[in-house]
Formats: C-alpha cells, sequence, structure tokens
C-alpha cells in the first residue's frame, strides 16, 4: 500500500499494473473540510472499473493458457516418446516397452497405431509411420516439418514461457485483488467521513436555532 495519500498514482508492479493509493487522511485527500466528495467516489469508482477490466482481460489469459499448457504437454510426451524410440532402435537403451506397441512381425519397425481426436465425440485410429520429423501447429492454420529434436526443444521452450506466463498472471491477478480492495476501502473511508461530517453539521445547525 502506498504511504502518502496521492491522487495520482505514479508507483505500479512490474508489469505496469498501476498501485491504488491508500487513503489515510480523507480531509486532506478530498481537500478540505468543505470540498465536495462526489467527485472523488465517481474517481475511486473509475478506478475500480478499470482494475475490474484488466482483472476480466487477464482471466481470459490465463483460462486461454490452463487450455493450453496440456496440450503442450501431451504434444511433448509424444514427440519424446517417438524419439526415445528412434534412440532404442540405434542401439540405446530406452524405457519404451515394446509390448505397448503394435508389432507388424519385425521388431526392428514396429508401427504406432494412435487414436486421434477429430471432434469433441469423434476420433479417427491411424498408424504412424517411422520417422524422424513431425508436423506442429504454430496457429494462424501454420504447421511446418520439425526434427523430432528441434519439435522437442521448440515444445519445451513453448511449455516453459507458457508457464512462466501463466504464473505472472496469477500474481498479477492476486495484485489486482489487493487494488481492488484499497479502492473499495477508500471508497466506504470517504462515503463514512462525509456522512459524519453532513451529521455534524446537522447538529450544530439545529444546536445554534435552539
Amino acid at each position: 500500500m502506498a504511504s502518502k495519500d496521492t491522487k495520482s498514482v505514479t508507483e505500479g508492479n512490474s508489469r505496469g499494473i498501476p498501485r491504488a493509493p491508500f487513503v489515510s487522511d480523507v480531509e486532506q485527500h478530498i481537500g478540505g473540510p468543505d470540498a465536495e466528495v462526489e467527485p472523488v467516489l465517481r474517481s475511486f469508482q473509475d478506478a475500480i472499473a478499470k482494475y475490474r477490466y484488466m482483472e476480466n482481460n487477464l482471466n481470459q489469459r490465463r483460462s486461454g493458457l490452463e487450455e493450453k499448457i496440456p496440450d503442450i504437454k501431451k504434444t511433448l510426451a509424444m514427440v519424446e516418446f517417438l524419439q526415445e524410440r528412434r534412440d532404442a532402435k540405434a542401439g540405446g537403451s530406452s524405457s519404451v516397452d515394446d509390448d505397448d506397441l503394435e508389432d507388424d512381425g519385425d521388431s526392428s519397425s514396429k508401427s504406432i497405431k494412435a487414436t486421434f481426436e477429430l471432434n469433441d465425440t469423434l476420433y479417427a485410429e491411424a498408424e504412424l509411420e517411422d520417422t524422424d520429423s513431425v508436423y506442429l501447429w504454430l496457429g494462424a492454420n501454420v504447421m511446418l516439418s520439425y526434427k523430432l529434436p528441434e519439435a522437442i526443444e521448440l515444445l519445451r521452450s513453448k511449455l516453459a514461457m507458457a508457464e512462466k506466463n501463466l504464473s505472472s498472471l496469477v500474481d498479477d491477478l492476486e495484485y489486482l485483488k489487493e487494488q481492488v480492495t484499497i479502492m473499495e476501502v477508500n471508497t466506504a473511508r470517504v462515503y463514512n467521513w462525509d456522512v459524519k461530517r453532513r451529521r455534524e453539521k446537522r447538529e450544530k445547525e439545529e444546536g445554534s436555532k435552539s
């Protein structure tokens, strides 16, 4: 929280989201004992609306990443499996269980049968040929061919970046919640101060008449 009352926010987090000022002295903040509170309350509501707007945008991005990351992990696991299988055929050690592969009669060239999801309830079975390359969707209807090691490196990089971005979004959402809470507290403090001021003014006027 800011340690000084200020009408303009000059601080923010590392990604540029402004920090909400905490109003510790309401009278000083609004400009004096006779100042109008309506403009201040409107500015607080505008600030809250902006924070809510940012929160909604970040929540949408968070949902997108939470759907994307499992897909990247599945794709990476499959490509790593293909690479491990090729390494095993080349004479290296492998944890691949041959019993899990379809045998076409030649143990050196066992085929892989896989099921692909075409739609929510529509699947198709395909037999994968032995290959040293894969095709990856890069978005915007773009698909490129990569050698298995290059594909693994790319997918690991994308996974690391997506997880980093998700972590940053979670931090930003927590930060935004804190700023909204501060502005709601400010609103309550200014409103209660104004109610007290009006009551004291009314009591003073009634006392002067009696």
